[in-house]
């Protein structure tokens, strides 16, 4: 073991999805960060996720990212549950009314793209091995490719290192939970026939199965067997796979060429705590979900997006330590709900008791015609619905993710990739405060496009920090003191 060193004040444990965007947003700001991978450098064209829901897709907005994205793969307006549910995402009051159909290595790849630029500087084939803290810092102990172990001083950690994660282990955290599905099956395949449409999913009998279009003639492949629940290690084949997909869909589409194969259980669980002191958790590492819903992903990058500006603001002296404890208090709840919605559609979708099948025909038939039970469910599936607490007395829209409003300079999440404060004033407002210039520290100040008498503070996450009906200048000046509070 060689000695310390402190390359950097923020270190980043894993580089999938979620330590890529919160690494990038820490750098943008002006954070250097390290991140540590166990992996080789390569990103794998075999993950799992395939799904981009709206908020997510506002967030990759705001840093510049959707359109590329989404010319990487397909789009689906309707979700279908149950053969008998339907959801219209095009009603999602959002610029992105779809679910975006692509693989997760897309994501990925833009992700590390943008934190290279930004300098980001990435250990790959380093893992971790232990893990210490004091009232300043943290001391993460690295072994390299070479055997040898190093131990890096940083100010703070962040474990985006997946559901069998290094960091919470080394934290003594616990992991509750359940396994849901046993035995799922994955797989990449081509298709001598071409499915209807982007998505298709269906269950008939014991079967279940879900075919994805990468829009590169490649296919994702997602089934599961009841008549046939076998350990992850029991060997697959295409046959398996192929005979999955006829008792569920009905055919096989000629599957033919699988590029990988893979069996996995489905586990629910999430950590009792996101933060540990200098330690913070983020993504698979904090909480896994079942696949139902397409939410794992998804909920990962909104906890980086949510921890990244708050992490920035701390390391720069902007915010007090404490400022932290926001990131648990806002995304645990999430994680939690997230749990629950995607748990109760996959123990809907297993039902085979009569009394099981006849609440899911209850569920489906109620959500078809009660407007306000679609609208929620979007809401949930998509992550735009999810609102962070706010003061007693505060203004309506505190805590709410604030849609692309139109400005007078464009659009909000355009005013969003400066990575600050945005403030949305009327036009009729005078200029809320004298001098900016070179001031970092103050809100990017926009002007509504329409005749709103509205004053919005807007956080660098697009969540909505104060509001205020026709405030003065000096309304303002006190609204902003809650930017770090």
């Amino acid at each position: 073991m060689t000695g310390t060193v402190s390359p950097h004040p923020v270190i980043v444990v894993g580089s999938g999805p979620t330590g890529l965007l919160l690494a990038g947003d820490l750098a943008a700001a002006g954070v250097p960060v390290t991140l540590v991978e166990r992996r080789p450098r390569k990103i794998s064209n075999l993950s799992r996720a395939f799904g981009v829901h709206a908020r997510t897709l506002e967030q990759l907005d705001a840093r510049g990212l959707a359109d590329e994205l989404i010319a990487t793969g397909s789009t689906i307006t309707r979700l279908r549950l149950f053969r008998r549910l339907s959801l219209d995402l095009g009603t999602l009051p959002s610029r992105f009314p779809f679910l975006l159909i692509t693989p997760q290595y897309e994501v990925e790849r833009l992700l590390e793209r943008r934190a290279r630029e930004l300098g980001v500087e990435f250990r790959y084939e380093s893992e971790v091995v232990g893990l210490r803290q004091d009232a300043d810092g943290a001391d993460l102990d690295v072994r390299g490719a070479d055997g040898t172990v190093v131990t890096h001083r940083a100010a703070y950690v962040v474990g985006t290192d997946g559901h069998r994660s290094a960091v919470r282990e080394a934290l003594g955290l616990p992991f509750p939970g359940t396994s849901v599905i046993k035995s799922l099956i994955l797989a990449d395949v081509r298709l001598a026939e071409r499915p209807d449409s982007v998505l298709t999913v269906n269950g008939a009998g014991n079967a279940f199965a879900m075919i994805a279009s990468f829009g590169d003639g490649w296919y994702r492949v997602m089934g599961w067997n009841r008549d046939h629940e076998v350990p992850d290690d029991a060997p697959l084949d295409l046959d398996e796979v192929k005979e999955i997909a006829r008792r569920a869909l009905g055919t096989d589409y000629g599957m033919h060429d699988a590029r990988w194969l893979s069996r996995f259980h489905s586990d629910e669980r999430q950590v009792p705590r996101y933060r540990v002191g200098r330690v913070l958790l983020a993504g698979d590492a904090a909480h896994i979900h079942s696949p139902a819903g397409g939410q794992g992903m998804n909920t990962g990058l909104q906890d980086a997006a949510n921890l990244g500006w708050k992490l920035a603001a701390v390391v720069q002296g902007r915010a007090s330590d404490g400022f932290l404890d926001t990131y648990e208090a806002e995304r645990h709840p999430v994680g939690k709900a997230v749990l629950r919605s995607s748990g109760g559609l996959v123990r809907l979708a297993r039902a085979h008791q009569p009394a099981l099948r006849a609440v899911r025909a209850l569920v489906s038939a109620f959500a078809n015609i009660a407007r306000p039970v679609r609208t929620k469910a979007l809401a949930q599936i998509s992550g735009i619905g999810y609102r962070y607490p706010a003061a007693r007395g505060a203004h309506r829209l505190v805590g709410t993710r604030m849609p692309d409003v139109a400005l007078e300079s464009g659009r909000l999440y355009e005013a969003l990739r400066g990575g600050r404060f945005v403030l949305i004033a009327p036009r009729a407002l005078p200029e809320p405060y004298g001098n900016r210039a070179g001031r970092e520290d103050l809100p990017a100040v926009e002007r509504w496009a329409g005749e709103s008498r509205t004053t919005v503070l807007v956080r660098p996450d697009g969540y909505v920090a104060w509001a205020a009906e026709d405030a003065d200048a000096a309304a303002i000046e006190k609204g902003l003191t809650v930017q770090f509070a």
